[in-house]
């Protein structure tokens, strides 16, 4: 959905993840989301009467729901779904963007981590629920897939912990080699965990 097309306060939250994913959470100005939001700059304390830390929250919290998204449209695309094709999946939507777009941006909730988790206690409570947003269907679609649900949680915590890693380390080499890496060398252990069926 293209920005113009949101009311306001949704363009902010939006153009605010968009510019923390890019320039992390201490770089990224009031000014800077207004103007990238194309938003009244009044509309600001409007919307957001707590400042910059809840628009931050709040654009954390849509990037958990933005993944979370994502999860059922890659496993709609599948065919066939296994742990290892949805982490394939997960991994080419990055390695995608940094061929064709470059290694400018990264993934906000990890930004907002990085820059306010420890010093905004909010802030660390809304990048903790974004990732359990995120991790909540891969688990799920784990066991949909015949992974035991004892296991689900944590080889889905493993596959978005393996690809934020993966993430951080292409944007410091300006190369997708360690995006490639995790999703050849994770694959067959997440396939190892599919329990057969009789």
């Amino acid at each position: 959905m293209a920005v113009s097309r949101r009311g306001p306060r949704e363009r902010m939250v939006f153009s605010a993840a968009q510019l923390i994913r890019r320039d992390g959470v201490a770089a990224t100005g009031l000014r800077d989301i207004v103007e990238h939001a194309r938003a009244p700059r009044g509309s600001l304390r409007h919307y957001f009467p707590g400042g910059k830390e809840q628009l931050v929250n709040e654009a954390v919290e849509w990037a958990g729901r933005y993944a979370a998204k994502r999860v059922a449209r890659f496993l709609a695309e599948m065919p066939e779904p296994s742990p290892s094709r949805l982490f394939d999946a997960m991994v080419r939507q990055w390695t995608d963007e940094y061929r064709s777009a470059g290694f400018a941006a990264g993934c906000p909730v990890v930004a907002a981590t990085v820059d306010r988790a420890g010093s905004a206690e909010s802030t660390g409570q809304a990048t903790a629920a974004a990732f359990a947003a995120w991790n909540r269907p891969v688990a799920r679609a784990l066991t949909e897939m015949g992974v035991p649900a004892s296991r689900a949680v944590s080889l889905a915590t493993l596959m978005i912990s393996a690809l934020e890693g993966a993430i951080v380390i292409a944007r410091a080499e300006r190369d997708v080699r360690a995006l490639e890496t995790v999703a050849r060398e994770l694959g067959p252990v997440l396939d190892a965990g599919v329990t057969p069926r009789d």
